[in-house]
Order: structure tokens, then C-alpha cells, then sequence
């Protein structure tokens, strides 16, 4: 369980002489950064409005059912082990992975499937089964996703990029490795066969980009994915959160919920803390925002003169797509639908005419692709026993889009047509057997997150959105101001905003020194 505190108690700088940080938002990139910097002898208090810590990577309970919110995989565990290891804590001894071979099954309407597995004989033999014509194209774009991995995650991904000198520097290996081609047409360089295009190129979409238009850069989750392998939290990613709460209250931080941080104050240029929405004010010698960029710079600095990130500019900047979500349990079907296992892949008849709908059109479509999660195959404690825990995401066009979507309207007629494509691809027989469920629509993405029109993942990771052109870690606008999560460098998906808090650590001077 998470301390809860009064907030004046927290003003209290006689409990504690160390200096002061206020982290707000317990997203994942929050908790990270105030266990980064507890670590560094900080004392710090993490605000959130939310009744648990996570964020996104939060869980509902309803039912018996625990329905994880966001995130629902694990990737680059070396990342949570460092982290854990930089507070002189165990990571293995606080969470539990479990590695999940195969990752992923995808599959499309006329029956065909592709199962993404981590032995490199087994992927290519259904890359021959899928495309025989292929083979060696894919050997070709393993061999580039390992490239972009060490220099785009490895390098650029666990380094602050907020110097201009720093982006000048890499131009020429943007240059040689592409940056300026898309993830999709990087497929399509290397393979011929348009379901294999899609396999090796969807995954942008998993932290809210375009394939059509984000940085080839992002084919090194191809690389990451088969070199560590994917896992499974016990306990979902929110029990992960919960652990990373469990750190920070044992360096003496304190984790505030249910509590609206309404604005970061700032006096000659110098960040001094936050107002709540109460109207209270706490002061701070750091403040870290892990609420959403596009939301840090509009509301929370609505009342200072801003140099970089000024309205008009985030009026220009593209955003994630917005997610569908439908979390439901179904009663006495754990040993039903034996062919479906932890996470699969629904492909609607369309890919790219799709995506352009979706992230350019903004239009809402009759036909939809799915991302399907059983944790129930893994986890029996999601869901009561014989049951099963579901959660099924369809991406959606944002709330920012002219042609806007009237979600009190299309809510039910969306699932109804989500039911029919599980039914007649997937789960035969399921609408007999949900028990519970809850739906998040785009709205509920703004209104739960405080999201920029509902996008589901914040600022979109095209090239001219990345690295020194993405919010920086540091902001330019206060001194004693850093930002985290998934808006910020190096981007989106839980290794990412894990990413900047490590980045962030190397920005955020001792305590001695800020005092």
C-alpha cells in the first residue's frame, strides 16, 4: 500500500533537511524518476490525481477481474534491473517476469497467421511459410534493426538530447542508417509480401506512431524484442508500479494521491514548486512533470511567458492516435478457445489505407485491426478461478481531428462491431459468456490522463518529433524544471519512459549542489 499523507504534513521541511523534489504524475516515467532521484538523496513527494499509482500502466478491479490498463508487456529487463540496482534494491526479488515464447500470434482474415517467437530458426521458418521469397530480406532487416538498436537505444535513447550540437553531431548517422525513410517503407525495401510488410512494421503503433510515417529508427524493436525476448510482470504492470511505490517509500519519499497539481510555480525564472488544486502551494527545489508535455506547457505553465513550447507550437504538433479499449471477463471459459493465447494480433482487411484513416483522415472505420490480451494464460490471478480477463484495443483517430467523433453515440455501435470481429475470428461464442466490463474510449484518455485530445501515447514519434526536436528532459523555460514520460525524450512505451528517467538523472544536479 501506497503512504498517504496530508499535504501540509508534506510541506513540513523539518522531517527531513534533504532538499526537496515534487514529481508530478506516478506514471511509470514519475515513479521512475522520483526512485532515480530518492536515490540520489532527494526527498520526494510524487502527486497524482489518480487513487493508485501507474498511470497508464495502472489496473481496474471489478468483479474479481483485475483488467491492466495500458502496457502489458516487458521488454529490456535489463533496464528495470539497473534501475532497481541504482536504489540498491533486487529487481527479481520485488517483480517476477515470466518470458512468453511465442510473443505474439498475428493474424488475418483469410486464415493466415504468423507467430513472432525469439529462436531466430523458428521466426524464419514462418517467414518461409508466410513469403519463401523472403528469407532473405528478413535476414537483411534483422541485421538493420540491430543497428538502430545500438544507436538509437543504447546511444541516443540513454543520453540527454536537449543541445542542438547534440543532434548536429548524429546527422550523418541519421543519414546512413535512413532516419528520414518510415518503418513501412523500410519493410518494403527488404520484403515484397504485404502481410510480411505489415508483421515487421506495426510496431510503432504499440507506442502511438505511424507506420507510414514514423523514423525507420523504430525498427529496432524487431532487434529488442528477439534479443531480450518479451515478458510478463506477475501482477500486471501495476504491480510493477505498485513495487516501484514501495521503493520510494522506503528512500523516504511519499506518494500523494488523489491530488491535482493545477500549476508549477515560477518566480524570476526559477521553478519554486506547485500550486495544487486546492489552491495549496508546496515548494520544491526540483520539479519533475510526468504529465503528459502537451499538458506541462498548455496548463501547467498556462501563466508563464513560454520561449520554445508556446501554444501556437503544440497547436502544430502531431499526436498519437487515441485508443479503443474494451475490458471484459468471461465466466467459465478458461479452458475454452484453446488456439488463443497471451497476446494476438487481429488484422482487418486493410493495413495501410487503415493507418492513413486513422492517423491522417481522422476517420472512425467499420473496419478495425486488434490487439487482443489474455493474461489469464499466464497469470490465473487476473480472474477468478475457470474464468478469463480480456482486454481488447482497436486504434482510433484523436479527439483533434475536424471531423471529430461523437463517442456517446459510436461507443456502443464500435463494440458491437469489435464483438463481431472476435466472434467470427477469435472467440467464437463470446458474447454469451462476458460476465463484466468497461470500455475507454478517447475521452476517457483525456479526461482520465489529462491527455492532448485523447491521444493514447502523447506527441507522435515522426523524425521531426524525436530527439532534439521533442520536448526536452531539461525544460528551457524555468530553471529546476525537468519533464519525463512518454511526450519527452527518448519517447513513448515502457522502456522509453523507464529511458527518461535515466536520462533524467544525469540532468538533475545533486542535492549539494542545488543547495
Amino acid at each position: 500500500m501506497m503512504t498517504r499523507v496530508d499535504p501540509i504534513e508534506s510541506l513540513s521541511a523539518g522531517r527531513d533537511r534533504r532538499d526537496r523534489a515534487i514529481v508530478i504524475g506516478a506514471g511509470l516515467g514519475g515513479l521512475a524518476a522520483a526512485m532515480r532521484l530518492g536515490a540520489k538523496g532527494y526527498r520526494v513527494t510524487v502527486i497524482d490525481r489518480l487513487d493508485v499509482p501507474g498511470g497508464r500502466g495502472s489496473a481496474i478491479r471489478q468483479d474479481g477481474h483485475r483488467f491492466d490498463l495500458g502496457p502489458t508487456i516487458v521488454t529490456v529487463p535489463q533496464l528495470y534491473r539497473e534501475l532497481w540496482a541504482a536504489c540498491g534494491r533486487d529487481f527479481d526479488k520485488d517483480v517476477e517476469l515470466r518470458s512468453l515464447d511465442p510473443f505474439y500470434e498475428i493474424r488475418w482474415p483469410d486464415g493466415t497467421k504468423f507467430v513472432a517467437q525469439q529462436d531466430t530458426g523458428k521466426l524464419r521458418a514462418e517467414v518461409a511459410k508466410l513469403a519463401p521469397g523472403d528469407v532473405a530480406g528478413f535476414d537483411k532487416f534483422l541485421d538493420d534493426s540491430a543497428r538502430r538498436y545500438w544507436f538509437g537505444f543504447e546511444d541516443l535513447g540513454r543520453r540527454s538530447m536537449h543541445r542542438l550540437l547534440d543532434l548536429i553531431k548524429v546527422l550523418p548517422t541519421f543519414a546512413r542508417l535512413r532516419a528520414d525513410r518510415s518503418v513501412y517503407a523500410h519493410a518494403a525495401s527488404r520484403v515484397k509480401d504485404e502481410k510480411l510488410r505489415m508483421a515487421l512494421s506495426f510496431h510503432p503503433l504499440f507506442i502511438g506512431g505511424d507506420p507510414l510515417h514514423v523514423t525507420s529508427m523504430y525498427i529496432l524493436v524487431a532487434y529488442l524484442e528477439k534479443e531480450f525476448g518479451v515478458h510478463y510482470a506477475m501482477g500486471g504492470i501495476a504491480g510493477m508500479a505498485e513495487a516501484m511505490g514501495r521503493v520510494i517509500n522506503d528512500q523516504g519519499g511519499t506518494l500523494l494521491m488523489e491530488t491535482e497539481v493545477d500549476e508549477i510555480v515560477i518566480r524570476d525564472g526559477v521553478t519554486t514548486g506547485v500550486r495544487l488544486a486546492s489552491g495549496l502551494e508546496m515548494g520544491a527545489d526540483v520539479v519533475v512533470s510526468n504529465a503528459d508535455a502537451g499538458h506541462t506547457y498548455d496548463r501547467l505553465l498556462r501563466n508563464h511567458k513560454r520561449r520554445r513550447w508556446t501554444s501556437k507550437r503544440l497547436a502544430r504538433t502531431r499526436y498519437s492516435m487515441s485508443l479503443f479499449v474494451w475490458y471484459f471477463g468471461t465466466k467459465g471459459t478458461r479452458g475454452d478457445w484453446q488456439d488463443v493465447g497471451h497476446h494476438t494480433i487481429l488484422n482487418g482487411p486493410r493495413y495501410t489505407g487503415l493507418l492513413k484513416d486513422i492517423f491522417i483522415r481522422g476517420k472512425l472505420c467499420d473496419d478495425m485491426s486488434l490487439y487482443v490480451h489474455r493474461p489469464s494464460v499466464t497469470d490465473p490471478g487476473v480472474a477468478p478461478e475457470g474464468d478469463d480477463s480480456f482486454y481488447v484495443l482497436s486504434p482510433v483517430p484523436h479527439l483533434g481531428h475536424d471531423n471529430g467523433v461523437d463517442w456517446a453515440t459510436e461507443e456502443p455501435r464500435y463494440k458491437e462491431k469489435m464483438l463481431k470481429v472476435l466472434e467470427d475470428q477469435l472467440l467464437p461464442g463470446l458474447r454469451d459468456k462476458i460476465s463484466t466490463e468497461v470500455v475507454f474510449t478517447p475521452e476517457t484518455f483525456r479526461d482520465r490522463y489529462l491527455s492532448p485530445f485523447g491521444a493514447g501515447f502523447s506527441i507522435e514519434p515522426r523524425i521531426l518529433q524525436s530527439a532534439w526536436f521533442r520536448p526536452h528532459n531539461v525544460s528551457e523555460e524555468a530553471k529546476g524544471l525537468y519533464l519525463v514520460g512518454a511526450g519527452t525524450h527518448p519517447g513513448a512505451g515502457v522502456p522509453g519512459v523507464i529511458s527518461t528517467a535515466e536520462v533524467l538523472s544525469q540532468l538533475v544536479p545533486d542535492p549539494e549542489v542545488v543547495r
